[in-house]
């Protein structure tokens, strides 16, 4: 039986020429081979899979290469190039520096320096992932990659070029390599195909290109083994089964469900694709890029940017058609959010199905029909019309909206006054007063102003977590809001969770106080009165200036509008001292005898 060896190293290039991707390195390590203006010392950086040893290797025997071509290739017919290509030239030395990083291993490669070549011009080392390098030995390399003799050149190679010393880098030439594009491996992958007599769909191999993520060595792993598969015959379906990826048509049933509205058929879909054992995330985060693809293929400027084959571009662009652009906007805008909080969510199925619904709803139209009510967008649209406008203008505003509300609406007048103490033209925060009604019955518009302020909202973490809020003080008095609605009853146990979600999600530059905060645990007074009772003065100050932002997150997340927190000082018998692990586990074991039998047992230790 014929010996098999694996397509990523069957098919590596062996010219400068069969380098896939890398055209400028390769016309410029071309060139220096034909002119012979050679540097000391190369540093060939990018990511996994895309020829940086390939060509630190092809760039050696060329430079060795007694009769190189004039196009700078090696001629594969001296003695030092049929050396190279036995695996028995002792002019190319290759050192993996993940395995050999001592000060020892560098200063054995330094003493092969001293040493001239017997055939050929140069002695080449080549340094695989030499960031792996500890820092005695870059030091030890140092003064050598600096004053090399005449007859040695260095290659180094990386896929961290920032874990390099800068002392090193600076000695060196450097050439970054690219992904390789999808169009690129695919057209790899068919000669791969074509030299091996296997029948391919292009479906399939656009799959598998994608899920290289620009790494030729990967791609050329999945081929093979989506060929072992599929038995010579790699067709879309079974690379799909293979691979386990999630079929792209699914976005596009989505994606379609979507703008109709159709919101319990993407449910549906749902469901099948979480039991064929998806992730709920993967889903998200593969949505979110088609979408974006889709976003890109709504121009002709943008659309060389879809790293995808032909026949799925044109998908792409029949979508895009039928996709307003503020749809995709925004449906990029909520998946975003549903991804920072997959992590921290109790329910993730849940979070992802709110998700979709909320994207299958964003082109449903209004409704305006007469006595249907006020939904919460078109009670924003009137609050924005009603502060933007001067009293007498938002005025006519108010009485218009009423007038829609029905008979009803009409027998109830609504004024619009200025906030004492401002000027008419500076109006910004009006408040809405209700005049007495001519009958018992109210509009549908009046219930929901009833008990709604205009003026300015609290801000949460939340708000300055995502947003970046301006970071002043809000009063708190001002606290009603369309979140806080309501005075539901919680227990102290969602208040706890609550209070560490909120530590969570505070702002990066309160990550000090947020961790002091997650030591401490809040109490229920007497509902809705919480109580943070704090061991130090400094810890008191630093809570009480964000002492209303704490309160506005926790009404928010408990849906209580009446909550209210108050913040003291520990009375010094109320101080506790903070335990070791060790007494910890020792106080647990005395409390607790099951577990002090199953800690002899198991043997168990404090950390």
């Amino acid at each position: 039986m014929k010996e098999y060896i694996v397509s990523a190293r069957k098919y590596r290039p062996g010219s400068f020429d069969a380098v896939v991707g890398q055209t400028a390195l390769t016309t410029t390590l071309k060139n220096a081979v034909k002119s012979g203006k050679l540097a000391h010392a190369y540093l060939f950086c990018g990511p996994r899979g895309v020829g940086k040893t390939t060509c630190a290797r092809i760039f050696a025997k060329a430079i060795n290469c007694q009769n190189p071509t004039a196009e700078g290739e090696a001629c594969n017919e001296c003695e030092s190039c049929k050396a190279f290509n036995e695996g028995r030239s002792y002019n190319i030395f290759e050192l993996d520096a993940a395995s050999n990083n001592s000060v020892e291993n560098i200063k054995a490669l330094m003493e092969q320096t001293r040493i001239p070549p017997q055939v050929g011009k140069y002695k080449v080392f080549i340094i695989d992932e030499v960031h792996m390098l500890s820092t005695a030995a870059f030091n030890a390399f140092l003064k050598t990659l600096e004053e090399p003799p005449a007859h040695v050149v260095f290659i180094l190679a990386t896929t961290e070029k920032h874990k390099i010393l800068p002392t090193i880098i600076s000695r060196c030439q450097i050439y970054d390599f690219e992904r390789m594009t999808v169009p690129g491996i695919i057209k790899q992958l068919k000669m791969v195909a074509d030299g091996e007599g296997i029948t391919y769909e292009e479906e399939a191999l656009d799959v598998i290109a994608e899920k290289a993520d620009g790494g030729m060595r990967d791609a050329l792993s999945i081929f093979d083994q989506a060929a072992s598969f599929c038995q010579g015959n790699i067709t879309y379906h079974k690379v799909i089964e293979d691979l386990n990826v999630l079929d792209a048509d699914n976005y596009f049933g989505i994606i379609d469900l979507c703008l109709d509205n159709k919101t319990a058929e993407v449910m549906a879909l749902l469901n099948g694709i979480i039991n064929k054992g998806f992730d709920g995330s993967h889903l998200i985060s593969g949505l979110a890029m088609h979408v974006r693809n889709v976003l890109m293929a709504k121009d002709e400027q943008t659309l060389p940017l879809l790293q995808v084959s032909e026949r799925q571009r044109e998908k792409y662009k029949e979508q895009a058609k039928k996709c307003p652009a503020k749809f995709l906007y925004n449906a990029l805008k909520i998946m975003n959010d549903c991804d920072i909080n997959y992590r921290q969510s109790g329910n993730k199925r849940l979070l992802v199905e709110l998700t979709l619904i909320e994207i299958s709803q964003l082109t449903q139209p209004g409704d305006d029909t007469e006595g249907s009510g006020r939904g919460p967008k078109r009670l924003k649209t009137l609050f924005k019309r009603l502060a933007g406008n001067k009293p007498a203008e938002a005025q006519q505003v108010a009485e218009a909206e009423v007038r829609k509300g029905g008979d009803a609406a009409k027998k109830t007048a609504y004024s619009v006054q200025p906030v004492a103490g401002r000027n008419a033209d500076q109006q910004s925060e009006p408040t809405v007063q209700h005049e007495p009604a001519a009958t018992a019955t109210q509009p549908a518009v009046q219930r929901s102003l009833k008990g709604l302020k205009l003026g300015r909202f609290g801000k949460t973490f939340d708000n300055l977590r995502h947003r970046g809020d301006d970071v002043a003080e809000t009063d708190e008095s001002v606290v009603d809001s369309d979140g806080i609605n309501e005075a539901s009853v919680f227990s102290g146990e969602q208040l706890v969770t609550q209070w560490m979600s909120m530590c969570n999600r505070m702002p990066q530059e309160m990550t000090g106080i947020a961790a002091r905060l997650k030591n401490i645990t809040p109490v229920i007074t007497e509902l809705p009165n919480v109580e943070v009772v704090v061991d130090n003065q400094i810890l008191l100050e630093d809570v009480q200036k964000i002492k209303s932002r704490i309160r506005k997150t926790l009404a928010l997340a408990l849906k209580n509008r009446e909550l209210t927190l108050s913040v003291r000082l520990a009375k010094p018998e109320e101080m506790k001292r903070v335990l070791t692990n060790h007494e910890r586990f020792e106080e647990l074991k005395h409390n607790n005898k099951a577990f002090e039998k199953l800690a002899d047992i198991l043997g168990l230790e404090p950390n």
